[in-house]
């Protein structure tokens, strides 16, 4: 498990564009797990309309971000620094990282909306 607040584990495709659309903004991100390959992340961006979603690979080099027309991908040493790389110098061909949707920051929200909740018997 990783410990980054923005890793949100297993969560599907569906539910990952709607966290992005009810809390985020354009520039939105968060990191989950892969469903189609095991072992590996995707880094979810929000740039409405859409939730643009980016494969991360890891290998003996390291870790990048899954390139299109099989362009040589930029390998770092760890995922955070992948993401932190990310956040200061957006390649052309991804949406900017610009706010991490911080899964500590939902649930306390739920949580202040939970108790403004009243229950009422008649």
């Amino acid at each position: 498990m990783l410990g980054f607040m923005y890793y949100f584990g297993r969560i599907g495709k569906e539910e990952t564009e709607l966290l992005l659309e009810k809390h985020g903004v354009d520039g939105s991100f968060l990191l989950r797990d892969s469903q189609s390959v095991r072992g590996a992340y995707c880094l979810c961006v929000r740039k409405a309309p859409f939730v643009h979603t980016y494969r991360i690979e890891t290998s003996s080099k390291g870790w990048a971000v899954e390139t299109i027309n099989r362009e040589k991908p930029q390998w770092f040493k760890s995922l955070d620094k992948l993401i932190e790389c990310y956040r200061n110098r957006t390649p052309q061909n991804m949406v900017p990282l610009l706010y991490p949707l911080e899964k500590t920051h939902l649930i306390k929200e739920e949580r202040r909306n939970t108790e403004q909740l009243v229950y009422l018997e008649i």
